[in-house]
C-alpha cells in the first residue's frame, strides 16, 4: 500500500498531520479513528519539537524512519503517541492528540473506566494511549507492516479539507502560537484546548 506521507520533507509535516486525519490506529482489541492531532518538525525549524536541538536517547526515533511509533512520558504521569514521518533523518512526528473508538469500546472502557462516556475515551493523547492499552514496548515499532503492537490503517474515503479545523498546538512553551494542531471541525471526542501557561517562580527557586 502506498503511503505518500512517508518520504514527504519534514517541513511537509503540518499537511501530512492533516492528511491523517479519519486515519484509523488498531492496538490491543480496540481501533480508534482519528478526529485530532498535532504537527512537529524538526532540527531547528520547530522549537516546540523534541527533536529541535538534534538527536537525543530519546528523539532518536523521530529521524526515521517513517511509519513507526515514538512515545514518550509526560508530566511523570502519561504516555503520548505520536507517529514518525517524513524523509529519514529529517525529524518530524505527528502527535495523536484524540479520536472515537470504533471498535473494541468496551475493552477501551475497562481501561478507561466503566462510567467514562464513549466520546471521552480517547479524548486527549493520554486517553487515546490507555484506551489502546500502549506502553513504552511500542516506542521505535512499526505501525504499517504489523509487527508492532499499532496498525494505522487509511480511511475509506479521506475527510474533506473542509470539513478540518486548525489552530495551535496544546500546552507548548514554545511556538505556541503555530496552527499545526488540526482536528474534525464540530467532532464530539475532539479535546479542550489549552494554551500553556508557564509557572511562576517562588521566591525559593529564584534565589530569594
Amino acid at each position: 500500500m502506498n503511503y505518500p506521507w512517508l518520504a514527504a520533507p519534514a517541513s511537509d509535516v503540518a499537511e501530512t498531520a492533516r492528511t491523517l486525519l479519519g486515519w484509523e490506529i488498531s492496538a490491543n482489541g480496540v481501533r480508534v479513528r482519528l478526529t485530532e492531532v498535532e504537527a512537529y518538525a524538526g532540527t531547528g525549524e520547530d522549537p516546540a519539537s523534541h527533536a529541535h536541538r538534534g538527536p537525543t536517547p530519546r528523539t532518536t526515533v523521530m529521524f526515521g524512519p517513517a511509519g513507526h511509533a515514538y512515545t514518550y512520558f509526560v508530566f511523570g504521569v502519561h504516555w503520548c503517541l505520536n507517529i514518525v514521518c517524513g524523509a529519514e533523518g529529517e525529524a518530524s512526528a505527528v502527535l495523536l492528540r484524540a479520536g472515537e473508538v470504533v471498535d473494541g469500546v468496551d475493552i477501551a472502557r475497562k481501561r478507561r473506566g466503566e462510567k467514562v462516556p464513549d466520546r471521552d475515551l480517547a479524548r486527549g493523547p493520554a486517553r487515546l494511549v490507555v484506551a489502546l492499552g500502549i506502553t513504552a514496548s511500542a516506542n521505535g515499532t512499526s505501525v504499517l507492516d504489523g509487527t508492532g503492537p499499532l496498525v494505522l490503517t487509511p480511511p475509506a474515503r479521506p475527510v474533506a479539507k473542509a470539513a478540518i479545523s486548525a489552530g495551535p498546538r496544546v500546552g507548548v512553551a514554545a511556538a505556541h502560537d503555530v496552527p499545526w494542531r488540526f482536528w474534525i471541525t464540530g467532532d464530539a471526542t475532539v479535546s479542550t484546548y489549552r494554551r500553556h501557561a508557564p509557572r511562576r517562580r517562588t521566591a525559593r527557586a529564584a534565589g530569594r
